[in-house]
């Protein structure tokens, strides 16, 4: 695929996000988009945000679930970009200006006090580099309309990239068994979902493994500073005005968002 390609592709999110309102699916619009040309249009789309003023300041990583691999038809994670400007406070609110179609996932955060430069980057190399770890929410979103995506059309998407944010206590990765941490998900304070860290990949820190090594072949390092957040640890649930979420996680505390109009 040519620059001119990746440009087109990358102006049809960026019309999503000017009209506020979802867009034909990538693949429809180019019908033989390969996941890696995929990955040149999310990031020339970053490139452009960045030129306009945001900074990357960490990555998340999707499709860690075995289920949504399956959805999907693959067999490894994807990868987006994280912006300041989709910080989101804990405890605050989302106005759904922001947002076009979001849907909830709590997961684990990774902050990095070391880089990693894949490839060959272990689960162990993981640990080492983390300086501590948090609950998190993500809001997924999808320029897309209708979430009607194929694996290429959420990779150009920034991996559905939407909003996220921190919450809980810092706790360092000697101090807890990420896989054995449990979660439990409330939506309007009804219990919808519960989940334990062995859902990502067995281990959240395998994700970020392979996060590490998958960015090598871009010739992107994960940089010490960075949040790395490493896989939902349930199923992601939609979101309406007026709705509230709160993750409970065991050792990590707490962290919530509630939607207005």
């Amino acid at each position: 695929m040519d620059q001119k390609q990746i440009e087109r592709l990358s102006d049809h999110l960026g019309e999503a996000e000017t009209k506020g309102a979802g867009v034909a699916p990538l693949t429809e619009v180019v019908a033989d988009l390969t996941v890696e040309a995929a990955y040149q249009v999310q990031l020339e789309t970053i490139r452009r945000k960045v030129a306009a003023g945001q900074r990357v300041i960490g990555k998340k990583i999707g499709l860690t679930s075995l289920a949504m691999q399956n959805l999907l038809g693959v067999n490894e994670p994807d990868y987006g970009h994280l912006l300041d400007g989709m910080v989101v406070e804990n405890g605050g609110e989302i106005s759904f200006s922001r947002v076009l179609q979001p849907r909830v996932e709590a997961e684990i955060a990774f902050v990095l006090k070391k880089d990693l430069q894949g490839p060959r980057v272990t689960a162990l190399d993981v640990l080492r580099a983390t300086d501590y770890v948090l609950p998190a929410l993500e809001i997924v979103d999808s320029r897309v309309k209708d979430w009607k995506i194929k694996l290429a059309d959420t990779v150009g998407d920034n991996a559905s990239s939407g909003l996220y944010l921190l919450g809980g206590r810092p706790m360092r990765v000697d101090q807890v068994d990420l896989p054995q941490i449990g979660m439990i998900f409330y939506k309007n304070g009804a219990m919808i979902n519960t989940g334990v860290g062995a859902a990502a990949l067995g281990n959240p820190a395998t994700c970020v493994a392979w996060l590490a090594n998958k960015l090598s072949e871009f010739g992107i390092t994960l940089k010490a500073g960075e949040v790395i957040l490493s896989g939902a640890l349930h199923a992601a649930v939609n979101a309406v005005p007026g709705d509230a979420f709160l993750a409970r996680f065991a050792h990590l505390g707490e962290v919530s968002v509630r939607f207005v109009k």
